[in-house]
């Protein structure tokens, strides 16, 4: 089993409305929401890398989503691995420009 943390990001009105259908999707939970960001935090759940690569493609094609991301990966099984990454998941070079709303620094000292 591998478990996979996934920010979502919507419109801040369409928030519900996405979390009824990321609910509605097999082995995804929805755990917590913030309408004044769009953000949507979510678990799911499959049986292999491959399955985990596939949801997040059905979350990203989910209407109004702005941004779906794995944040976090655990193997249940660790064997898995040495099978090699999904060309999705290969490194493509530079990593993409981080949005400005992604880049807010709650740590960062006020002038």
């Amino acid at each position: 089993m591998n478990i996979s943390g996934i920010l979502v990001i919507v419109p801040g009105e369409r928030v519900e409305e996405t979390i009824q259908s990321l609910n509605a999707l097999p082995g995804v939970e929805t755990h917590h929401s913030d309408a004044n960001t769009g953000r949507i935090v979510v678990t799911q759940e499959a049986a292999r890398v491959q399955d985990e690569v596939q949801g997040l493609k059905r979350i990203k094609a989910l209407p109004h989503i702005v941004l779906a991301e794995m944040v976090h990966h655990h193997f249940e099984d660790s064997s898995e691995m040495f099978d090699g990454l999904p060309d999705e998941l290969q490194d493509a070079g530079d990593p993409p420009d981080v949005p400005t709303f992604l880049q807010h620094r709650s740590t960062a000292k006020e002038a």
